[in-house]
């Protein structure tokens, strides 16, 4: 009896020990070596792949040059134009708005070469350049040359800017009164164009878009 005993427990070491890693009792040490190796290969490969996703992914506001250059743009005349609402009541986020879209982020010939970020035409008794430009007239775009003024910097030419809405034309000294008086830039916009500023019939909800999306409402004080 004590023998089938011992028989049955042998039987049963010998089948718990007989398995991947052991075979009759004996640790299959090239097994556990393949496996641990089978582990570190599969974490390695998951650590590329994550780490390649990463990189296929980047923040696009840390490498595209454009989106740099607009809030370098911002950045450089906000504080102007933050200036010119104390002294001027014209809303810091109109004139940044209209200065980026009058003059393409500063690229415009009439900017670069001028310094003029409004589009704002000039006459005999002032520094002056003729240059072509778009105007809509009669539901079409149309080609016209006209004269420009010609600013000794960019900041001369925000406070033109300013003083035209303060000041009118002179033919209107009230003609931009109604931009001064609105509330808010939606309101300004809107009163930009009734005034005669642009042609464009989309002129404010462009100057709206680029106030929203570039947040500029937040210069307005």
């Amino acid at each position: 009896m004590q023998n089938s005993e011992e028989n049955y427990l042998a039987t049963k070491k010998r089948k718990t020990k007989n398995n991947f890693f052991y075979r009759r009792g004996q640790l299959q040490l090239s097994n556990v070596i393949g496996v641990v190796l089978g582990v570190s290969l599969v974490l390695a490969l998951g650590a590329q792949y994550l780490s390649s996703k990463q990189i296929s992914t980047p923040n696009t506001e840390q490498i595209d040059p454009t989106i740099q250059q607009h809030k370098k743009f911002i950045k450089t005349i906000a504080p102007y134009a933050e200036q010119m609402q104390r002294q001027y009541n014209v809303l810091a986020s109109i004139s940044i708005a209209q200065a980026i879209l009058e003059s393409n982020w500063g690229q415009s010939g009439l900017s670069k070469n001028y310094n003029n970020y409004y589009g704002i035409k000039g006459n005999t008794s002032q520094p002056s350049k003729y240059m072509k430009t778009q105007e809509f007239v009669n539901g079409k775009w149309i080609t016209i040359t006209d004269s420009f003024r010609v600013y000794r910097s960019w900041q001369e030419s925000m406070r033109d800017h300013s003083l035209l809405l303060v000041n009118g034309t002179n033919w209107n000294p009230n003609q931009y009164q109604k931009v001064l008086q609105s509330s808010n830039y939606k309101q300004a916009a809107v009163a930009l164009y009734n005034a005669g500023y642009a042609t464009d019939p989309g002129y404010p909800q462009k100057l709206t878009r680029l106030i929203e999306q570039y947040q500029l409402n937040q210069y307005d004080k």
